[in-house]
Parts: structure tokens; C-alpha cells; sequence
């Protein structure tokens, strides 16, 4: 909760192009959990949060509760709320849908694509290489999700957008938990030649490359069973290989 409590260094209660409180609020935690500063399974205490945010329980509790709704926040009956941590089938249910909604998305994009929308995705994928560069893996990766979210927006299409923002959130916090290896970025060329399809109106090639993307975000998830074992022998093999 600390971080996110250092990333709240402006006054929440300074509206942004007509924002409400509660939307200030959901922004800030929705982000969190983008760039994984909030992982899985964290306790949202809501007496904590309204501290940091100089708001009421009340703007807290709506905040979560839209949060709720987007399925990366969990609210349990008497126990309060803790960031989503979803279960290996989950996630593959998570994962089959993403790719879905985002194969559609991609060709709606094609057809309503303009050099405004497109320019602000080439300058989300510009500012995503720039923070993996940089080392800062969390917010290239919320930058990436945001890339995801334009898109949509592209697309023209509002329920597919608003389920967008759930599926890419929720991919997040999939990342956080069962991401293999180190956390390279592997994204910028693949989606920078997805916006050139796009820009280019070559729906088949778009969306092939879209599905391309989408086996990559899943071929770095540990999602199978059989990979994870409660042998110790097995589990601790690198130190016993060294001994």
C-alpha cells in the first residue's frame, strides 16, 4: 500500500477535465494495479485508502466497487476488499477471451482507424519503449495495456471497449502471477507493425498479427499444472544439482 501511497503526490481532490472524486480515485488504483504496484491478493483496506486520498470511506468503497465490476478487485462479505488474484483456469478463460474480443477489436480498428487515433497509439508505443528501456517495467507495461485500450477506442465500438479495459487490466494482474522468466519486453516491434497493418487497411494481416500477439502474452504464462510440483526434490533441483 506504500506505493501506492508515494503515488498519490497530488491532491486528489483537484478535478481533471471534470473528473469526480470517485473517478480520481478508480484511475489512480486501476493504474496500480496495471503497473503492478498493487499485486495480487493485496488487502485494500478502506480506512487506509481514504487516508491517502483525503476522501470518505464512501468514495472508496464506490471506487472498489467499480473495480469489482471489472473483475480486478474481489470484495468478500465481512472481509473487505483485495486486488483479484485469479486462478490458472481463470486465467486461460481470461487469456481465450482477451483473444476474442481483441481479433474483433482489430478488425473494427481497420475500418475506423484515422491518422489521429493512429498517432496516438504510435506515441503510447513510443512512450511504452521508452519506460522498458528505462528499466521501468511497471509502467511500460501499464503503457502497453493503455495501447490495448486505444485500440478499442479505435474501434469505435463502446461495449467492446469497456470490456477492453477489464480483459487488460485482468492481464495484468495474470502477468504478475504466473509470468515466466525475466520481463523483457517483447511487445514494440510487434505492435508497431500491427498499427502499420492497421494504417496500411490490411484487415487479414492485422489480425494475424494480433493473434500472433496474443500466443505471445500466452506462451509467457505458466498456466499449466503439470509445470508446478510439490516435490522438493523437485522444486529445489538447481541446489541440489550444485551441492
Amino acid at each position: 500500500m506504500a506505493n501506492l501511497k508515494n503515488s498519490v503526490a497530488k491532491n486528489i481532490k483537484t478535478k481533471i477535465a471534470g473528473q469526480t472524486q470517485d473517478d480520481v480515485v478508480y484511475c489512480h488504483i486501476f493504474d496500480a494495479i496495471l503497473e503492478q504496484r498493487l499485486p495480487p491478493a493485496t488487502k485494500l483496506n478502506e480506512e487506509a485508502l481514504a487516508e491517502i486520498f483525503g476522501v470518505s470511506r464512501t468514495i472508496i468503497r464506490r471506487a472498489l466497487f467499480r473495480l469489482s465490476m471489472e473483475h480486478v478487485v474481489s470484495i468478500r462479505p465481512n472481509k473487505g476488499a483485495m486486488v483479484a488474484a485469479p486462478t490458472k483456469d481463470e486465467a486461460k478463460q481470461i487469456i481465450k477471451a482477451r483473444e476474442v474480443l481483441e481479433l474483433a477489436i482489430t478488425e473494427l480498428a481497420v475500418t475506423n482507424a484515422t491518422p489521429a487515433k493512429l498517432a496516438e497509439c504510435r506515441q503510447l508505443v513510443k512512450e511504452e519503449n521508452h519506460a522498458f528501456h528505462n528499466g521501468d517495467y511497471g509502467k511500460g507495461l501499464r503503457l502497453s495495456g493503455e495501447f490495448h485500450i486505444q485500440l478499442a477506442e479505435m474501434a469505435n465500438n463502446t461495449p467492446l471497449l469497456a470490456f477492453q479495459r477489464s480483459l487488460v487490466s485482468q492481464t495484468s494482474l495474470l502477468i504478475a502471477q504466473y509470468e515466466t522468466g525475466n520481463h523483457a519486453n517483447c511487445s514494440q516491434d510487434e505492435h508497431t507493425n500491427l498499427l502499420d497493418a492497421i494504417e496500411a487497411g490490411d484487415s487479414e494481416h492485422a489480425v494475424a498479427l494480433m493473434q500472433e500477439h496474443i500466443n505471445h502474452i500466452r506462451s509467457k504464462l505458466n498456466l499449466d499444472s503439470h509445470l508446478a510440483s510439490n516435490d522438493l526434490h523437485v522444486v529445489f533441483s538447481d541446489i541440489l544439482k550444485s551441492r
